[in-house]
């Protein structure tokens, strides 16, 4: 149950968009679902293109549902 997108502006934008097809340039993104938990291997977690700080886009992320 993690937020995902490229950050949190983003995720407001769509979740508040119109439903309606759109067109994306000038960008590359891919996304997709399992129901298996991921897990990176120890190669990508030590890879120098890891961007390290990706949580920290998503701190002002308010709480949706409550438990």
């Amino acid at each position: 149950m993690s937020a995902d997108g490229p950050d949190l502006d983003a995720f407001e934008k769509a979740s508040n968009a119109a439903l309606a097809p759109q067109k994306l340039e000038g960008t590359m993104a891919f996304m997709f679902e399992s129901r298996h938990i991921i897990r990176p291997t120890k190669f990508a977690m030590d890879c120098p293109h890891l961007q390290k700080d990706y949580g920290d886009v998503w701190q002002r992320l308010k709480k949706n549902f409550g438990m």
